[in-house]
């Protein structure tokens, strides 16, 4: 078995966790898109859905076709981040509050001349994210106002109980 189909069953076990009871019918095959995307996000280390597709399990169907099938994740409104992600990122950080969690903010060019202003819990030396805000403006530094919206998505999130640093240099 390849490292690729691993990684996807790993992937897949674990998130497993956080859905009870398990999904059913079209449920079942956006979780399968889910964790293929998140497979091929890990294996090729880049948010391109070219190099996504390279590093998901594919079952043999071409790079465009999986393009597509990502593609028409994303663009579905019925995916949203409260559906999928939340419930997984809510459970990551109840796991990891028996410690201090590190978070970083990040703040980065996305797209035709809008900035994504990021904040992730440091996990075995990667960032993974855990709430964002996405603005249009030129690059250059976000107004003290973005910042504290986007401090009180992530307390929304965060468990009571937990101690949180944010380490100056990471």
């Amino acid at each position: 078995m390849s490292d690729t189909y691993r990684r996807d069953g790993a992937i897949k076990q674990s998130i497993m966790q956080f859905y009870q009871p398990r999904p059913t019918g079209h449920r079942e095959k956006h979780l399968n898109t889910l964790t293929a995307l998140i497979c091929g996000l890990a294996g090729g280390r880049h948010a391109h859905l070219p190099i996504i597709a390279d590093h998901a399990p594919s079952n043999r169907a071409s790079q465009e076709s999986l393009i597509r099938r990502f593609t028409r994740f994303l663009k579905n409104d019925r995916n949203t981040l409260d559906g999928w992600f939340l419930p997984v990122a809510q459970q990551l950080l109840t796991t990891l509050a028996t410690q201090p969690i590190q978070i970083v903010m990040d703040g980065s060019t996305v797209g035709r001349g809008c900035l994504a202003l990021m904040l992730s819990v440091v996990y075995h030396g990667r960032a993974l994210p855990l709430c964002w805000l996405v603005v249009k403006a030129p690059k250059g530094h976000f107004p003290v106002a973005t910042h504290r919206e986007l401090l009180a998505q992530l307390k929304t999130i965060m468990p009571k109980d937990a101690e949180v640093t944010c380490p100056r240099r990471w």
